[in-house]
């Protein structure tokens, strides 16, 4: 099985972000829901790159570098609470914004995400507008 049948991908950006973007990683096994949420984010000028599996989030996360990351919970293999306590514990990206993905909305799922180490616990399908707003809410990283 080669790496886009296991779901392992990650895609770059087809366009140039312009100079105010910020460079996100959108993660989810859901290909449709994750190219969707791309879409919208490259349409605000964000360099942006996806994937489909716990694995490949950590890879992209290493060599992408992103200042936010938004994560699935319930992927298949390594889900979102394992990739972000990985995250949280690798050196130079613990300041990395973690927001998580889930259909999963009630207190006791916010509170996993939190204990998980992620900064933000948004339900599916995400507003734009909170999503625009986390965005809006990033320092420049350095390096973008």
């Amino acid at each position: 099985m080669d790496r886009e049948q296991s779901g392992d991908t990650v895609t770059k950006a087809q366009e140039s972000p312009s100079p105010s973007g910020h460079r996100l990683l959108v993660v989810d096994d859901n290909q449709d829901a994750a190219d969707s949420l791309a879409m919208l984010l490259r349409l605000h000028g964000h360099e942006v790159r996806v994937a489909h599996s716990g694995q490949a989030a950590l890879e992209a996360t290493k060599a992408f570098n992103p200042g936010l990351i938004f994560l699935d919970i319930g992927m298949p293999g390594m889900d979102g609470f394992e990739v972000a306590r990985r995250v949280r514990k690798t050196p130079g990206l613990e300041d990395v914004v973690l927001a998580a993905l889930t259909g999963w909305g009630q207190q006791v799922d916010r509170r996993r995400t939190a204990e998980a180490g992620f900064d933000h616990h948004l339900v599916k399908p995400p507003d734009p507008k909170v999503v625009e707003g986390l965005r809006a809410g990033l320092k420049r990283r350095e390096g973008q």
